[in-house]
């Protein structure tokens, strides 16, 4: 299965990225995912289940530590998800 996560964090700072939002960019650069774009207002990287899920744990933990007051996070299925999970 294939999910594609969206996400930001805040606070906002439109002079300076804050340090949880390179953070959490750094983490999903270099998860083993791929199609990522990241961007000054939101976030986006497509992947297998496993490697998305595990990016989001730790992009979750990183980025509140990092001082993220609010992680903002959407995660779909895409593809075949229905004949992919029948397997």
């Amino acid at each position: 299965m294939r999910l594609r996560v969206e996400f930001t964090t805040e606070p906002f700072d439109l002079d300076e990225a804050p340090a949880h939002a390179v953070v959490a960019r750094e983490v999903i650069q270099s998860a083993e995912l791929d199609a990522v774009d990241v961007g000054p207002f939101g976030n986006t990287a497509e992947g297998g289940a496993d490697a998305v899920l595990t990016a989001v744990d730790e992009l979750l933990r990183k980025s509140l530590a990092a001082g993220a007051t609010r992680v903002s996070l959407q995660v779909n299925v895409i593809g075949d998800a229905i004949g992919e999970g029948a397997k």
